[in-house]
């Protein structure tokens, strides 16, 4: 591949992320048929198809698929290190992207991203709200934010906030019916609002304290569903019983639109963590938002 150059790999992993050569040349600033002529020479040089076309979108071949996955540090260690070098010289600016659960959004960004786009005009941030895990770099995203410490290798999690309440709760309606639940037995008697994790289709468990002890409760299934706003909105319905993390509900706790349940009993549960690759700190963009955010969520 003695021909092979950066800017033709750099190209080809804008076609994977964008799913088209107009899409890439829009992410890369550049004319599509520079991004063509690059894949062209890049596909003559390897012998092999990177791509098939559909009528909208390209799709990796396996060779495709296998030169992605084993250049996608290397490309991404190289951006970063020129990035990092060019920032020598001018003001923070470009595109900094972030991916962050609804909840998240709700709860830290939405009081304070205006302020950081204010803050630094040059600066084009993209505000990315989904609840699934995400994988940054196949994603082709600067940032995340997530519950837990657990990421992929080559990634970087650092802590925003401690650990988190399980909250459990229902309505005032809701308690009319059916009562409140005096002790974690009689919640069998109840129905739960579940909520099913979107990456891994699993249903969350309902983690409480029982003498000291962390269990796991199980209660008859009123309803399941992917979205928090979803869950609250069931249970201010007085469909059943609801769990989330209680930054969610303690304002409608206030309100009385929402009762807590058995609130001696609530379990902890992960607080979220910002995660990057080792690398995109580097990039004085990037370094920005990262400290903005715990300037303000550490406030």
């Amino acid at each position: 591949m003695k021909g092979t150059t950066y800017n033709q790999l750099l190209m080809f992993h804008a076609i994977a992320r964008e799913g088209s050569i107009s899409g890439a040349a829009r992410l890369l600033e550049v004319a599509p048929p520079s991004v063509s002529q690059a894949l062209k020479s890049l596909e003559s040089e390897l012998g092999l198809p990177l791509f098939t076309r559909t009528t909208r979108r390209v799709e990796l071949t396996e060779a495709g698929h296998a030169l992605y996955e084993r250049t996608l540090d290397a490309i991404s260690n190289l951006s970063f290190a020129v990035e990092s070098v060019a920032d020598l010289s001018r003001t923070p600016s470009g595109r900094v992207s972030i991916t962050v659960p609804r909840f998240v959004y709700q709860y830290l960004l939405e009081p304070i991203y205006v302020e950081f786009c204010q803050r630094f005009p040059e600066i084009q941030l993209e505000i990315s709200i989904f609840d699934g895990t995400v994988d940054i770099l196949k994603e082709g995203m600067d940032l995340g934010i997530r519950f837990g410490d657990k990421v992929e290798e080559g990634m970087i999690a650092k802590p925003l906030t401690p650990n988190f309440k399980e909250a459990v709760f229902a309505s005032p309606s809701y308690i009319a019916a059916f009562g409140m639940p005096q002790s974690i037995s009689e919640l069998s008697q109840h129905r739960q609002i579940q909520y099913r994790f979107i990456t891994s289709k699993k249903v969350a468990p309902l983690p409480m304290i029982d003498n000291g002890n962390t269990v796991h409760v199980k209660i008859p299934t009123a309803l399941t569903v992917n979205d928090t706003d979803l869950m609250v909105d069931a249970a201010k319905k007085g469909l059943g019983i609801g769990r989330i993390i209680s930054p969610m509900v303690e304002p409608l706790f206030e309100s009385g639109e929402l009762i807590p349940v058995l609130e001696e009993h609530w379990g902890d549960t992960a607080g979220l963590y910002l995660y990057f690759h080792r690398n995109t700190q580097k990039a004085r963009r990037v370094r920005v938002l990262i400290d903005f955010l715990y300037e303000k969520i550490t406030q």
